[in-house]
């Protein structure tokens, strides 16, 4: 399992800087990513988007893409992260956006769907995650897959 501690070594070896936004988890990446002594070093920042409008005022996420594809999707992911990467400087960035629930589900965007994205120079992505459990349990899944996503994506830059 990946660990707040994993990831901070990881970058203090390959001397990257980071940076967050977050709407699901309310925070809870940023302070994972914060618990470890000596991040000021490389955690630059973060950003709790947790409205439509947060997301397009401060992220510049198109408002006409949040509503083509929601709030919760691959694309808003991508423009999150891209957009706290720039607002913040960073070699990368992630985002989380989902449904944590109880309520806010559908068929199509059922409760534990979560999208997180990843800017690096190199571009962005987006990946889908399906969490099961209550909300505090599929907040916590999502912030132990967003460690674990990191630690990839940084193992895999140049």
């Amino acid at each position: 399992m990946a660990s707040e501690e994993d990831l901070s070594q990881l970058i203090s070896k390959k001397k990257i800087t980071i940076s967050v936004a977050e709407s699901c988890t309310g925070g809870l990446l940023g302070a994972a990513i914060t618990s470890v002594p000596g991040s000021s070093e490389y955690f630059f920042g973060g950003v709790v988007t947790y409205s439509n409008d947060s997301k397009e005022n401060i992220l510049k996420v198109q408002k006409s893409s949040m509503m083509m594809n929601g709030a919760v999707s691959k694309e808003t992911a991508e423009s999150m992260a891209s957009g706290v990467r720039e607002l913040f400087g960073t070699d990368i960035a992630i985002s989380i956006t989902g449904i944590a629930g109880p309520g806010g589900g559908t068929d199509v965007k059922p409760v534990g769907l979560v999208w997180m994205g990843v800017s690096t120079k190199d571009g962005n992505f987006a990946k889908k995650f399906n969490f099961k459990g209550n909300r505090d349990k599929i907040r916590s899944s999502a912030v132990d897959s967003a460690l674990r996503l990191l630690i990839e994506t940084i193992n895999d830059l140049g």
